[in-house]
């Protein structure tokens, strides 16, 4: 079902407008969606939206269109009301490949999906302190929205159906097959505060071959993002002699990377019998990313003689990545009525991030010292051999029920290869100091996996599904998950629908292997924080252990009423309890701790005042609500379509593994899980999020207004509880008119934010002392309002 925004005031005035005669509603584009088949959390070959056992959410091509981004994850932001995408900066790689959250659990407890396969995640870890810190998690903006037919998001516990990772739920993006039809767009904008500006070119088109059996759809894009900075004044009483400017100053640059982009694909497919047919998926992509680290004082104290030379002003070392996406699906599908369908294929996708450190210094390499370094580069790759089975069956019922089953290999490689030896001599390059041969390495695994399930029709009121999974991996032995659906429809328009699952996430081969040393900035203060493998020396001297899978128990409980078919409301609620949750350490404080020095020293690591580790050391509880809503409305010469949506969901941390006797040995204050580690996962992204959406067509012109409410959230500080500061609600309004000369020409003036809305500034004493006014935890950022004007052309 579309999911669009506006603000109230908009959905009752047009609603008012509607005349007493108007003539009954027809079937509009909000009331076919819920005709769709979906392929998202079925095996059932016709089932649709509308008949779901579980909450499925369908999101069109025109709605990921409707606002002035490019940004993939920033579409779905704003039209799930549980996704959450927060903008943060100065966090290393997270400032440019950005996590997403589904249901308020980790960007990597959400499965990602194209046309039905599994995506292959991103290279990097999150190590920094945002929101999904430690995850390992898809890249949604490195996916083309030129490409996308629809998204099927599955908002409920799939493991049993696709295997790690979709605890939270499931999101299947469905590229463009058509081999006719094409459109070109143009775009361009940027912020009232007048940077940021982004352009972008797009084309797509399909086109036939082998005499009607065959169609190839492509599409293309291009484009540039320009850096904001939203950061503020030094408002210290005196010079600073560390990282920071001189009283009044202004020189941190905080806000979002600068971002050249370019990203392809192909989706084809060939008929070859009556019942067999060959398709394949091409995707590729490169980004270049620009962000930028802590500003570098030019009083810092020890090096003031050497940066009076090279940087007489300070200097803010910049962190680029580029991002290499390459991904390709080949395989079969066939069947016959009342027999077997099935389908084989083969999947690989590969990422692969390199790093430069930028504008920069090696203090240790003195005034000789290169200012750009290759610090390393981090590699993922995936490949998939799954073959899918499924055929109707009597079992003695009025209708057939639906056998499926299906096995499934998967390999796995990540590499961590080090930098050049000047980016990571002596004290290493500013920012970002390169990876060592030591932290270098290539590791990985295979899993196999076998699952069969039923789905059957129990009558005309009553349908259920069965479904397990069995998974063995080689690194830490297996899983078995389980899920039981149902939906019982009361009349037509009324149903419920419940679900029973269970589920596991598999720790990354990231999670597992990844270790480097950074700067990091904790309450204000530079650290040189150091991760560590669980299973490697430095971690098990602080207490860590083998990393083993999550596994988690979910319900959930939904009514679904369709008094019309222009008008269809939902309301589903959840719990999710995830056991042995693998999370990152908080960061534990050893650069006053002398034995805790003695300690890494003696097992060779030297400069090191913080260090952190992946650990099993939490269970969790979520509960929340979706209410989603839609009412489609023909007018004599128009059509209205509105959309409301909530989500309030709450995350508990019901159990701590006791701190390891390790950690205790080496005196206070140094907790494994923190109290702004908890604070991060329990409330650090909004408590509810409430969505309000009009898109009103028609001849020539359609208008979209949309208001979002982005609920409270909290953040914690490490250890002054008085230093805690919870963020208000924001509303954020964002506006567009299109006008369409004739069939083929459209052209588009928008604003997102269009009230210019910021969230509350941080209090005194968590802004670094002024210079970092916003929470890098703010659901919708902190740039204020975005102008933009799209051309386009469809044919």
């Amino acid at each position: 079902m579309p999911l669009k925004h506006t603000s109230l005031s908009l959905a009752v005035v047009l609603a008012l407008a509607v005349p007493a005669q108007a003539q009954e509603a027809s079937r509009t584009d909000g009331a076919k969606a819920l005709d769709t088949v979906i392929v998202t959390g079925t095996r059932v070959t016709d089932r649709t939206v509308a008949q779901s056992q579980s909450p499925i959410d369908i999101i069109t091509p025109e709605l990921l269109q409707a606002t002035g981004t490019t940004e993939l994850a920033t579409a779905l932001a704003r039209a799930l009301p549980s996704l959450n995408f927060p903008r943060p900066a100065i966090a290393d790689g997270t400032s440019g490949v950005r996590p997403a959250q589904l249901r308020g659990l980790a960007p990597d407890q959400v499965l990602i999906l194209v046309n039905g396969k599994r995506r292959h995640v991103s290279a990097l870890v999150n190590v920094n302190g945002t929101i999904g810190r430690g995850s390992s998690a898809v890249d949604l903006n490195a996916i083309p929205v030129s490409a996308i037919e629809r998204v099927e998001v599955l908002r409920d516990g799939a493991s049993a159906q696709y295997g790690s990772d979709a605890i939270a739920g499931v999101v299947n993006l469905v590229l463009k097959g058509a081999g006719s039809g094409g459109s070109i767009a143009a775009r361009y904008g940027e912020y009232s505060e007048g940077d940021g500006q982004q352009w972008q070119l797009a084309a797509d088109g399909g086109v036939g071959f082998g005499e009607g059996a065959g169609r190839i759809h492509l599409t293309a894009e291009t484009g540039h993002q320009d850096i904001t900075n939203r950061s503020g004044a030094y408002t210290g009483t005196a010079p600073h002699t560390g990282n920071f400017p001189g009283v009044g100053e202004a020189t941190f640059k905080i806000g979002d990377p600068e971002v050249d982009a370019t990203a392809v694909a192909a989706n084809a497919s060939l008929q070859v019998a009556d019942d067999t047919r060959f398709y394949a998926t091409l995707m590729g992509s490169n980004r270049d990313i620009d962000s930028f680290a802590f500003y570098r004082s030019k009083n810092h104290s020890g090096q003031g003689a050497l940066l009076a030379q090279v940087y007489p002003n300070g200097y803010v070392p910049e962190i680029n990545q580029k991002s290499r996406d390459r991904s390709f699906v080949l395989g079969a599908t066939g069947g016959s009525d009342g027999g077997w369908n099935w389908d084989v294929s083969y999947d690989y996708g590969r990422n692969t991030l390199d790093f430069r450190t930028q504008n920069t210094i090696n203090y240790a390499l003195g005034a000789n010292s290169p200012r750009s370094f290759h610090d390393g580069t981090l590699t993922y790759t995936q490949q998939v051999i799954n073959a899918d089975f499924s055929r109707p069956v009597g079992i003695g019922l009025d209708y057939p029920a639906t056998f499926s089953a299906g096995t499934e290999y998967r390999k796995e490689t990540w590499e961590q290869a080090a930098g050049e030896p000047d980016s990571y001599f002596g004290s290493g390059a500013q920012g970002f100091g390169g990876f060592t041969p030591r932290n270098a390495g290539r590791h990985e695994r295979h899993n196999l996996a076998a699952y069969a399930g039923l789905e059957a029709d129990f009558g005309d009121r009553f349908s259920g599904g069965v479904t397990g999974r069995y998974e063995n991996y080689s690194d830490f032995g297996s899983e078995f998950s389980g899920k039981l659906s149902s939906r019982y429809a009361f009349t037509d328009a009324a149903a419920l629908r419940a679900t029973v699952a269970s589920g596991f996430r598999a720790p990354s081969l990231a999670q597992q292997n990844y270790q480097a040393v950074t700067t990091n900035i904790t309450n204000g203060v530079a650290y040189e924080a150091g991760t560590f493998p669980a299973a490697g020396p430095v971690a098990r001297a602080l207490g860590a252990e083998p990393l083993q899978a999550e596994t988690s128990l979910s319900y959930s409980l939904g009514l679904v009423l369709q008094p019309t078919d222009a008008l269809y409301f939902t309301v589903d609620a959840y719990e999710i309890d995830i056991d042995d949750r693998i999370v990152l350490s908080s960061n534990l404080l050893l650069g006053s701790n002398q034995a805790a020095q003695d300690l890494l020293a003696g097992l060779g690591i030297s400069g090191v005042t913080s260090a952190r580790y992946f650990n099993n050391a939490i269970d969790t509880r979520t509960r929340g609500v979706d209410v989603v809503g839609t009412w489609s409305i023909a007018l004599d010469s128009s059509n209205l379509d509105l959309t409301a949506s909530y989500n309030r969901n709450k995350t508990t941390v019901t159990r701590i593994a006791p701190n390891p006797s390790q950690l205790d040995a080496l005196g206070a204050n140094l907790e494994r899980m923190g109290r702004d580690e908890r604070g991060r996962i329990e409330e650090g992204f909004p408590r509810d999020k409430f969505a309000l959406g009009a898109n009103w067509t028609l001849d020539q012109w359609t208008f979209n207004l949309g208001s979002t409410r982005y609920g409270e959230f909290t953040t914690r500080h490490a250890s002054v509880p008085a230093q805690d500061q919870r963020f208000g609600a924001t509303w954020v309004v964002d506006l567009s008119a299109s006008f369409r000369p004739n069939a083929n020409w459209s052209f588009t003036l928008g604003a997102d934010n269009v009230t210019d809305a910021y969230p509350d500034k941080v209090i005194a004493a968590n802004s670094t002392f002024g210079l970092i006014p916003y929470s890098l935890q703010s659901p919708f950022g902190f740039n204020g309002r975005y102008y933009y004007a799209r051309a386009g052309y469809s044919w």
